[in-house]
């Protein structure tokens, strides 16, 4: 209220989290009577409402459901969050230890990592950005560059004046004056309204949101290009198709959007497809996938695939309070683009001053712990931050736990590295490896990959 700026993380607060449908009287009521009666229960990991559910599907739910898949909800999607073997019910054992479906969910991460799956993750919300002074409002609340040619994705953060991550997302330019912003659903609503905000009143631009127009479906890993190349004209090569580049592709009778981009660190493609078309698109694609293993794979492999790179996921790994240079994002911030961009001048007194936090990459080195987030981080002993997110690595044979680890005295790369790390897991101490560097893929090969 002072500042203008919150001065702790307000993500899990903050009323713009809420998607628009959410202030629904009925959805109110439901949900407010049931998280009321949580109040002292059980905060179970992975635990899922029961109140409220079931009003936005994707056009491949039941699809899904058929498939085996149990469905969790996020900013009111129902989306898969695994899927459970044939004969199989979906339905979750909580516990503090391994549930249920972590074995299924394993086996999922494999066949990422091994062969190809697909993953349905419509529920990404999509802004297209239109006019001709779209590049020019969203280099200046972009961190990174994006005056690039056409079919380009920047990958990029949105700053406050402070030089802290307003919002995580994608930029792909369709045409000159035509761009496309993906993010998570939980900061959409907090996204166009900070779009609005830092758009002058003189400027020629023109927002819609675009999400529900089209499915996402996610296919990844080595056998990818295998896959689609057998589905479409267009050449998936290397050299024809890029990393970080989109190009429209047919798959049947649809024209669809091709994204050459992984959140899983293998090769991979995100598929935008009319919503119109989806079953159409859906169906080719699993006929044409018994040929190569094609497996179905949820959220939650999503979720320990992309621990182990580990790309960031804004709300959990990193939210308001911490500015690139923490979070080891310093690549994506371009100080010496034209007009600059909002928060570039605190980024460079911190650039010159010194981080007092970085983000940290965890591994257990017992392979039966298990981390959820919030597990205190200790270096030689003292206790330098807490864990934010956690998994199992089920390629590096461990549990993953993402934080940042702080010193007022400052953090630097020998800091990090002249350290000796435990986790403690219900008062108990486990020795853990920590590196500033991707323990998989730390030189970025396997999205690059021209298998």
């Amino acid at each position: 209220m002072v500042e203008g700026l919150p001065d702790v993380d307000v993500t899990e607060i903050d009323i713009q989290r809420m998607s628009p449908y959410q202030s629904n009287r009925m959805y109110l009521r439901d949900r407010i009577t049931e998280t009321l009666g949580l109040t002292m229960a059980e905060d179970w990991p992975n635990y899922q409402y029961k109140t409220a559910r079931n009003a936005r599907k994707s056009a491949l739910h039941d699809r899904l459901a058929a498939a085996g898949a149990y469905f969790a909800e996020f900013s009111g999607w129902e989306y898969p969050d695994w899927f459970a073997p044939e004969g199989v019910e979906p339905k979750v054992e909580y516990s503090w230890g391994r549930q249920n479906w972590l074995e299924y969910s394993a086996a999922e991460h494999k066949a990422a990592r091994e062969g190809v799956v697909l993953m349905d993750v419509s529920l990404m919300s999509k802004l297209l950005v239109q006019g001709r002074d779209a590049e020019r409002v969203l280099n200046r609340i972009c961190s990174n560059n994006v005056a690039v040619p056409v079919g380009r994705i920047v990958y990029t953060q949105w700053l406050n004046s402070n030089g802290r991550i307003e919002a995580d997302v994608t930029v792909t330019r369709l045409a000159e004056d035509s761009f496309l912003v993906v993010l998570s659903p939980s900061i959409q609503t907090h996204c166009e309204a900070w779009l609005k905000r830092h758009t002058p009143p003189d400027a020629h631009l023109f927002v819609t949101d675009v999400t529900s127009g089209y499915a996402i479906l996610n296919v990844q890993g080595p056998k990818s290009r295998q896959l689609l190349s057998g589905l479409t004209h267009v050449d998936m090569s290397n050299e024809a198709f890029p990393y970080l580049t989109m190009q429209e592709i047919d798959i049947g009778y649809a024209l669809v959007k091709a994204f050459r981009v992984s959140y899983v660190s293998e090769l991979g493609w995100e598929l935008y497809i009319p919503t119109e078309f989806a079953l159409h698109v859906y169906d080719i694609l699993v006929e044409a996938g018994e040929a190569v293993g094609l497996k179905h794979a949820g959220l939650q492999a999503l979720d320990t695939l992309r621990m182990e790179k580990p790309y960031r996921d804004y709300g959990n790994d990193i939210d308001n309070m911490d500015t690139p240079l923490e979070a080891g994002l310093g690549f994506f911030v371009k100080f010496d683009k034209p007009g600059g961009f909002i928060g570039r001048e605190a980024l460079l007194r911190q650039k010159e001053e010194g981080l007092q936090q970085r983000f940290v990459q965890f591994l257990l080195q017992d392979p039966e712990p298990l981390l959820h987030g919030g597990e205190p981080i200790f270096r030689n002993g003292e206790s330098v931050g807490y864990i934010r997110a956690g998994g199992y690595g089920h390629t590096l044979g461990g549990a993953i736990g993402l934080g940042f680890v702080e010193n007022k005295e400052g953090v630097t790369p020998d800091y990090i590295k002249s350290g000796s790390y435990e986790l403690e897991i219900a008062s108990v101490r486990y020795p853990a490896t920590a590196s500033l560097r991707p323990m998989y893929d730390p030189k970025n090969q396997r999205v690059r990959s021209s298998m």
